[in-house]
């Protein structure tokens, strides 16, 4: 059935029996959102005629996080470093004076003292729990397989940031009669997060904000008393008040089960024609509770031993969400496969109906104490209702034929409608094609694939599909075709009376219709040395049309008060190369297992449709035209200012001033058309394109086994995309906050209090205090843009089994020990910066990837 990732990544690991991700062709049989591949994900179930057999995996681990920016810990080096960066200001002054640092660097005096907010925020080695407990077997008659478990974890930002998810799987399969078998896959889980009540439910994202924007001058209790919160520069980044007592509380539930039953039949007298029906019901109750608390921040009075309420939060915030969300998929295939001698034919003819359904209510209030947990009427402020309705239908019809397993051909139709097109433009329909050529089995072939020839399979193919997109890359919103109102669009009060206002809906949206991807595919599958090796390289190209536009050059009067409607205008293309390379064998008495893969895929614009441009400027600038997607524009960096006297000399206007902002170490700008200043006229493309998705992808799997040691290690690595620095990364003490340590590196004079003294070199220009509008900074430019590439350890295991001539004794079938770990470390070429080599955002804030190390067990009864 079609989940979105979301149900992929809640399913529990040991139900997978097998993942398989389909990018050409092929992929088309599984619906209209399939035009970006898909991932079958299949579960596990029971075989015939074995025994009932036990399974339990239980594990118990610790959480780190893998890497994270480093800031100051200490007062002295952050006044020192302040004063450094306000004395580069263009007044060369600053409030911090000698004797200060000194009471710094001791440390001893009341507000003089060091505070560790990274120290104190983010909790080393949380733990966390897995248990699996699977039943299966089977007879000639019955499969099962049953299976629950249980995973509790904690967050690294403390005890109190809980998750809990409970799953079960059943899958049953019966033969009720000869020629008719039914089945019955049940899969449900019930999740929880219980969390403090932070501010908008931002949890993740205020710790890490936190560590950033606290200095080593604030600490968290006013008087290092926990009974009395500080009150510090920004009382919504302390972190001692983000827990259930002080912040709140909030609780996220979900409960879900997705039931699918099918039947099967045989057609008496008809071979290989068979008739299947299913059905699946997907239902998923959502609860969420947050209740954000008012609190108290305080300031010591040291001369009489008393606190004084001087900050906090007056602004309580509380909320609850229901959502229930039904999706129903029914289907209905005939299926024929049969062999006459050497000619296998198939065929395939489905229907299928999805309808989904989204009822969500949401309610917020501003309750009048921190103590009572209900929602009454006089303190709600907003209710928020929808039902949101889905429905697709989809008519599939496929055929294959094979040669003497040796050549392949499949062709194959879908017919679709979707709700969300105008009636007129709801169907499509979407033709693919597929070959295959098992050239060892040509005659000719034989003679080569003796017992000593290298080569023992190899095998051609090619496929063509048209797929269609209804989905995010359209991006239209339901029910676009149909002219109206909105209601419910704020208050006016006209003639002293209250009215609730609404608004047009604008121009119908009614000539869009489906995205459609054609996707072509050669590639090439083999074996050698009697399959020891085997292997596999694809060429790809996916084009797709019918993306949104709007003919921006037809001009129409603002007055009308109306834009044009969106229309299927623009197309793009992605293309690549892949391939793969494994081996299986022996080496003496020890089972090796290798495998490895590569990538590289490029995207670009095709017909992209544009206003008139201006000049040819401008048309270099914005055109998208048969350009590759994700371009950045940027100024190039040809070096830095080594010297006062370069920069008063220097004849190009760097910072539009006469370069007066500027100071030794500065960045120095190439002036790209030669005007003598610089601005956006000299930016050019730089570095690869930003973001999670890398040009060049790669993996090797490793895997050894030996008298019941297993090994096993897995790496995933990238290249090809681009890093900027940006915000906490690019500008020292931004937002009024602490220093990344990697500023530490920078050019600065011997002496931070005396402007003529020597300028020392160093890697970054000079810092300046909050300063993110100079000319460093205020411009994407080619000194902070850093391609990545790197290689992370993504699973390391090594197990030990128990020989089965002791387990016979205590009538265990199978024991295993486990030690494993994930995302240990990596290559890249990142960590100087201190970010997660698969970061995306640009100030480097993003919840790094967690560390974890598991010790467990797996027992067979």
């Amino acid at each position: 059935m079609q989940q979105d990732a979301g149900q992929f990544n809640n399913l529990a690991q040991n139900d997978i029996e097998s993942i398989t991700v389909l990018k050409d062709g092929a992929a088309a049989i599984y619906g209209v959102r399939a035009a970006n591949g898909v991932v079958v994900v299949t579960t596990k179930k029971g075989r015939a005629n074995t025994a009932n057999t036990i399974n339990v995996d239980a594990y118990a681990g610790w959480q780190n996080w893998s890497r994270f920016l480093n800031v100051l810990d200490n007062s002295y080096d952050y006044m020192y470093y302040r004063a450094d960066a306000e004395m580069n200001g263009l007044n060369q002054s600053t409030t911090i004076t000698r004797e200060e640092l000194e009471k710094y660097r001791a440390g001893t005096e009341r507000g003089y003292q060091s505070f560790d907010w990274k120290d104190f925020i983010i909790q080393k080695n949380a733990p966390l729990t897995s248990v699996n407990v699977n039943v299966t077997g089977g007879t000639d008659k019955l499969t099962y397989y049953l299976s629950a478990t249980r995973l509790d974890q904690n967050s690294v930002l403390g005890r109190e940031f809980k998750f809990g998810r409970t799953n079960i799987q059943s899958n049953v399969n019966a033969t009720v009669a000869k020629g008719l078998r039914a089945g019955m896959m049940i899969n449900g889980r019930i999740e929880t997060r219980d969390n403090p009540g932070v501010p908008q439910a931002d949890d993740y994202w205020l710790a890490r904000f936190a560590i950033l924007r606290n200095t080593p001058l604030e600490r968290p209790y006013a008087n290092d008393n926990p009974a009395y919160l500080n009150d510090i520069k920004h009382n919504e980044t302390n972190w001692a008040y983000l827990n259930k007592t002080l912040g709140g509380k909030y609780k996220s539930e979900w409960r879900v089960l997705q039931t699918n039953l099918s039947l099967e039949y045989d057609i008496p007298g008809v071979k290989g024609l068979m008739l299947r029906g299913m059905y699946s019901y997907y239902i998923a109750d959502h609860l969420l509770n947050n209740h954000e608390y008012t609190y108290n921040a305080y300031t010591y009075n040291p001369a009489d031993d008393t606190y004084s309420r001087t900050g906090g939060s007056t602004n309580p915030w509380r909320e609850r969400e229901q959502v229930k969300q039904i999706n129903v998929t029914t289907q209905a295939q005939i299926n024929y496969n049969n062999t006459f001698g050497q000619h296998t034919i198939g065929a395939l003819v489905v229907a299928e109906r999805i309808r989904n359904q989204r009822l969500r209510n949401w309610i917020h209030a501003v309750p009048s104490t921190n103590v009572l947990p209900l929602i009454y009427f006089n303190t709600a402020d907003t209710y928020d209702d929808t039902d949101d309705r889905q429905a697709r239908i989809g008519y599939i019809g496929k055929l294959s034929y094979n040669y003497a397993n040796k050549y392949f051909v499949e062709a194959a139709a879908r017919r679709d409608a979707s709700y969300l097109f105008s009636p007129d433009k709801r169907i499509g329909y979407f033709p693919t094609v597929s070959a295959g050529w098992r050239i060892t089995e040509e005659n000719f072939m034989q003679g080569l694939l003796n017992s000593g020839s290298i080569l023992s399979e190899l095998k051609l193919r090619a496929s063509y599909g048209e797929l269609g997109d209804d989905g995010s890359a359209l991006g239209l919103p339901a029910y676009s075709y149909i002219e109206g109102y909105s209601y419910n669009q704020g208050i006016a009060i006209l003639g002293g009376v209250p009215v609730v206002g609404s608004r047009d809906r604008g121009v119908p949206i009614t000539n869009i219709s489906w995205l459609k991807s054609i996707i072509s595919d050669i590639g090439i599958d083999f074996t050698l040395l009697n399959g020891k090796i085997t292997g596999s390289a694809d060429y790809f190209y996916r084009k797709r049309s019918g993306l949104r536009g709007v003919r921006q050059d037809i001009l129409v009067p603002n007055e009308i008060g109306y834009s044009l409607p969106d229309e299927n205008l623009n197309s793009d293309a992605q293309f690549g190369y892949e391939a793969g390379l494994g081996y299986r064998g022996q080496i003496g008495k020890v089972n090796i297992d290798i495998s490895g893969n590569a990538a590289y895929t490029r995207q670009k614009f095709l017909n992209s449709y544009n206003p008139v441009f201006f000049n040819s400027w401008d048309q270099y600038r914005n055109s998208r035209e048969n350009r590759f997607t994700r371009t950045n524009w940027g100024l190039e960096v040809i070096g830095q200012f080594q010297s006062q006297e370069e920069i008063n000399n220097y004849p190009v206007n760097i910072d539009n001033q006469g370069n007066r902002t500027l100071l030794p170490g500065d960045l120095i700008y190439r002036d790209l058309n030669n005007d003598g200043k610089i601005n956006n006229f000299d930016e050019r493309p730089i570095g690869w394109g930003v973001g999670a998705q890398p040009n060049i992808n790669f993996g090797l799997s490793i895997g050894a086994a030996y008298a019941g040691i297993d090994f096993h290690i897995d790496f995933s690595g990238a290249s090809g995309y681009t890093w900027y620095q940006n915000w906490e990364t690019k500008w020292a003490f931004q937002n009024d906050g602490n220093l990344n340590t990697i500023f530490l590196d920078r050019w600065h004079r011997a002496d931070p209090f005396d402007v003529n003294s020597e300028w020392i070199p160093g890697k970054y220009p000079p810092n300046r205090f909050n300063q993110g509008g100079h000319r460093n900074y205020n411009n994407s430019n080619d000194f902070f843009a850093h391609n990545v590439t790197y290689l992370r350890a993504r699973t390391i295991e090594l197990g030990y089994s128990i020989p089965k001539s002791i387990l016979d004794r205590v009538r265990i079938k199978k024991a295993r020990f486990y030690i494993n770990g994930f995302n240990l470390f990596s290559f890249d070429n990142l960590k100087e910066f201190a970010v997660d080599p698969e970061v995306t955002e640009e100030n480097g804030l993003q919840f790094p990837q967690n560390k974890f190390v598991n010790i467990g067990v797996n027992l067979s009864f």
